[in-house]
């Protein structure tokens, strides 16, 4: 029988303090009936003694504390799972939000997964393929990697997450692959955007998402990371998927942990985040990855964006010490018009070594990519340097890399968010860029290769 109380004392922010409780337990849920009947959910956040700190949901406007039952409910925040949650959509608290039907559960899994136990994780190596050059080409996604994508207000990261959800996939025969998409915090016309573009696309039946609006109580924001990685877990290890999850946008869900810390008046940490900001991050980061005897994976890419384009921010420091890499988008290259604006130079993926080479990508992958990256960051250096002294100051050489620099970003960083290309067309655009340079100019590539790959360029460009 379920224990009910009528002994609330005191409400503040998304908090509410019950008092004079027994055998209650940290992270279960209680029911809130209100005194006109209407129920509101929350979850157990401390408990000391007979005092109970439980967070509400729906907020705790409109409370009356002396008309309120609380109703213990003895268990856990669950999400029913079964292969038909791809295709749908759930709201931050993992409730159906599409006029589909109930999902018939095959179990209900607690939202609070652990981490991976590092003594039985697999290593990640073994390519996805986005469909975007400058990821897929530079900074390769392996299967199990964290990869997150530092943007700024304003910069197009929802068409870039948009155009991830679409496009990756993992190469092989009779290999199932998902997408788990978590948005938090975005507005009504971003989750539509979200929406119509997957059901539009196609991309929507391998989907499963979880909209949390920015009008949605903060507290449901802290849960929908985990509701999504709940989802993730099943597919990947229960039925054999390769999960790719999205997380946007991790600031938001900061901002939350941030809130409910001040609600809680506990003692601030950076920049007025709880002290405890870095294990929370891990706690979510920690779930991706591969498990050994297990055939499936969870990739996991968070989108964050920084605040003043801030790396040093607390947010993107420390998931940057978390995850494996990161994805750095350009203001400067957005003004230019260039879509995704991806800026090669910073952005790193510490994995991609494993994932490329000969039966995964291609044989010419690494050495491609490191001559690349060389000729683009002088072409960079090039442009400042004529910034300065003016471009008849610079040497023949310096202007060849300049061009090199402006063609590159023309049209490898440049494709536009529907142009998907295959692992091996990225590869022939970077062949087809270097083939401006002299054999003896690409010190980076091993000859081998050079004459293997380079005279089809050559001859086109001619051509």
């Amino acid at each position: 029988m379920l224990k009910e109380y009528q002994t609330v004392t005191n409400i503040y922010g998304p908090l509410m303090l019950v008092e004079k409780i027994d055998d209650a337990k940290y992270g279960h849920i209680v029911d809130i009936e209100l005194s006109d009947g209407s129920v509101r959910h929350g979850q157990i956040l401390q408990v000391e003694n007979d005092k109970v700190l439980v967070q509400v949901f729906e907020g705790t406007t409109g409370i009356d504390v002396d008309k309120s039952t609380v109703r213990f409910l003895g268990k856990p925040l669950t999400l029913d799972v079964s292969p038909d949650i791809l295709g749908r959509v759930f709201s931050g608290l993992g409730e159906p939000k599409d006029d589909g039907p109930e999902i018939i559960p095959e179990k209900s899994l607690d939202i609070n997964g652990a981490p991976i136990n590092p003594s039985a994780r697999d290593y990640p190596n073994e390519f996805i393929q986005t469909g975007i050059s400058t990821i897929d080409g530079l900074n390769p996604l392996v299967r199990g990697q964290k990869l997150p994508i530092f943007s700024g207000a304003g910069l197009p990261h929802d068409d870039m997450t948009a155009q991830l959800a679409r496009q990756a996939t993992v190469r092989g025969k009779g290999e199932q692959f998902a997408v788990v998409f978590a948005a938090m915090g975005i507005t009504f016309e971003a989750a539509q955007f979200f929406i119509n573009d997957l059901t539009e696309t196609g991309a929507i039946e391998r989907a499963v998402m979880f909209i949390n609006l920015a009008n949605d109580p903060a507290i449901e924001r802290i849960a929908t990371p985990r509701f999504a990685l709940t989802a993730a877990e099943y597919l990947a290890f229960e039925q054999d998927m390769h999960v790719l999850v999205i997380l946007n946008d991790m600031t938001n869900y900061c901002e939350a942990l941030r809130e409910i810390s001040a609600a809680r008046k506990e003692v601030p940490g950076r920049r007025g985040y709880p002290g405890y900001l870095y294990t929370d991050l891990a706690t979510v980061y920690e779930r991706a990855g591969r498990i050994k005897g297990k055939k499936g994976s969870i990739t996991m890419v968070p989108v964050l964006t920084m605040p003043e384009d801030d790396k040093t921010h607390p947010v993107p420091d420390l998931t940057g010490y978390i995850t494996e890499g990161q994805i750095i988008l350009s203001r400067s290259l957005h003004r230019k018009a260039i879509a995704p604006p991806v800026d090669a130079l910073p952005s790193l993926s510490r994995l991609k070594d494993k994932g490329i080479g000969p039966d995964k990508t291609r044989e010419d992958h690494a050495d491609l990519y490191n001559q690349l990256y060389a000729a683009y960051a002088r072409g960079k250096e090039a442009q400042e340097l004529a910034t300065i002294m003016g471009e008849d100051a610079l040497s023949d050489e310096d202007k060849k890399y300049m061009t090199f620099a402006d063609k590159f970003e023309a049209r490898y960083v440049s494709q536009g968010y529907y142009d998907n290309r295959t692992i091996e067309q990225t590869l022939d655009l970077g062949w087809e860029l270097l083939s401006m340079f002299e054999n003896v100019e690409l010190k980076r590539i091993d000859v081998d290769l050079i004459e293997k790959y380079m005279p089809r360029f050559r001859e086109k460009v001619k051509s």
